[in-house]
């Protein structure tokens, strides 16, 4: 079988490790960029790179971060993965999951309304509103860009004047305000890797501030999550239709609560936490899921 990765950077460290473990199982691992694809409507090939036909020579594509890009290259890239979906290829994430995903407010929303445990949030266009929101939510806030990952570009903020300065910096410039409680969560939060429906692996993150991310320095430890925590995490994971999914909850004084669910999720950090082999067992879902979708095709 032939795979393709989608990615901006096929030697970064999740792709290479799928190139391995596809050449472990005899799969071809092929990478690409949006960039280097060519959609054609009318004739074929439908969707081609260099001398590959996408949908008669792969069998199946793994979506890594599809990046930055300007607003017509966003939906491009999304609308191309659409089609290559109608026309009967096996995507891990499926398009639609990444649209429900990256967008937080979306997201959130769908999760808020089928019981998932989330921060209290207010999401304006106006700085007037903003600073209204920022007392609404008690004056100690979190705010993030509506689309983004990672924890860049997520401030704190606990002053009244500097929440106006960076709200009306923010409006000026036309940027959606999304504005989130900030949940007392100690120095650690949790980040589950669902996959299949199952919690394949989980780490806790703990670090020396508010921001967790592994990827700003906090550090990983093995962590066996409970009942109700797998099963948040599973559950956010089917709402938003994500087959893999990296899933951030804080443990709180109200109980757990659900901040994130990320489509494309790294597990470099997460790997150093468990014996599981990752990327090999990402590359065993999706052969098995590409066998059955070119079965019932």
């Amino acid at each position: 079988m032939k795979v393709g990765i989608l990615t901006r950077n096929r030697d970064s460290w999740c792709s290479l490790q799928l190139r391995h473990s596809f050449l472990k199982m005899n799969a071809e691992p092929v990478c690409f960029s949006f960039k280097d694809l060519m959609a054609r409507v009318g004739f074929k090939p439908e969707v081609s790179f260099g001398e590959i036909d996408v949908l008669s020579d792969l069998d199946a594509i793994v979506v890594r971060p599809i990046g930055r890009g300007s607003l017509e290259e966003i939906i491009f890239r999304m609308d191309l993965l659409h089609r290559l979906e109608r026309l009967g290829m096996y995507i891990l994430n499926n398009p639609s999951a990444i649209e429900r995903a990256v967008d937080k407010y979306y997201a959130l929303s769908l999760l808020e309304e089928n019981g998932i445990p989330v921060p209290r949030t207010i999401v304006v266009e106006d700085a007037s509103s903003a600073i209204s929101a920022f007392r609404e939510l008690g004056g100690d806030v979190v705010v993030k860009p509506i689309f983004g990952s990672r924890g860049i570009g997520s401030a704190r903020i606990s002053d009244v004047d500097v929440a106006e300065r960076i709200f009306r910096a923010l409006d000026f410039t036309h940027h959606v305000l999304y504005i989130q409680e900030f949940i007392p969560h100690g120095d650690y939060d949790l980040r589950l890797l669902v996959l299949g429906g199952e919690v394949l692996a989980s780490m806790k993150r703990v670090a020396d501030s508010w921001k967790t991310n592994v990827s700003l320095g906090a550090k990983p430890f093995p962590y066996n999550p409970p009942d109700e925590i797998r099963e948040i995490a599973i559950r956010a994971s089917e709402i938003l239709g994500c087959e893999l999914a990296g899933v951030d909850i804080l443990q709180t004084s109200r109980g757990p609560v659900l901040v994130e669910v990320n489509s494309q999720p790294g597990w470099k950090g997460l790997q150093t936490t468990t014996e599981i082999n990752i990327a090999y067992e990402i590359a065993s879902y999706v052969l098995a899921r590409a066998r059955e979708s070119k079965g019932n095709r």
